[in-house]
């Protein structure tokens, strides 16, 4: 089964790649490692999800902005490479989280991109991670995630 397949199987849609919201690029290629950008949850209409991380209570809504936001990874992937199949490793995702002070379960809710992308990408998906969290990210938004990518050339 093909990434792409995977993302449907799990009931998910692989959103259309939306272009950055400001003076940067969305990925940069450099050989065979592609550097993609800082991405958030997103929505179709080019709205984000927003809200700081107060609580653990707040855990699965931030969970889900960040799967949101490795969906939205993975579709700036697609238009990078064509297909999803062509990564070869995951090899580092830094994620930050907006929340309060005395939040420290960041790791929690950047799982939610992890698990995302070792369901979609099988062993390719494994990756070096930092989770962290930042007292403000852009537009108010949850969380907001880069990563580093081996693909085939």
């Amino acid at each position: 089964m093909s990434p792409e397949e995977k993302i449907v199987a799990m009931g998910l849609t692989l959103p259309a790649a939306l272009p950055p919201r400001g003076n940067y690029v969305s990925y940069r290629r450099v050989g065979e490692v592609l550097f993609l950008a800082g991405h958030g949850p997103r929505l179709a209409d080019n709205t984000y999800r927003l809200g700081k991380v107060t609580s653990e209570a707040d855990i699965p809504r931030a969970y889900a902005d960040a799967q949101l936001t490795g969906l939205n990874m993975l579709a700036t992937l697609k238009s990078a490479v064509g297909e999803l199949s062509r990564i070869v490793a995951v090899a580092r995702v830094i994620g930050m989280v907006n929340a309060e002070p005395t939040f420290t379960k960041h790791p929690k809710i950047i799982d939610g991109c992890s698990d995302l992308l070792v369901e979609v990408l099988g062993d390719a998906g494994r990756h070096a991670r930092a989770a962290v969290g930042v007292s403000s990210l852009p537009n108010g938004m949850t969380v907001e995630i880069e990563a580093i990518v081996h693909i085939a050339t």
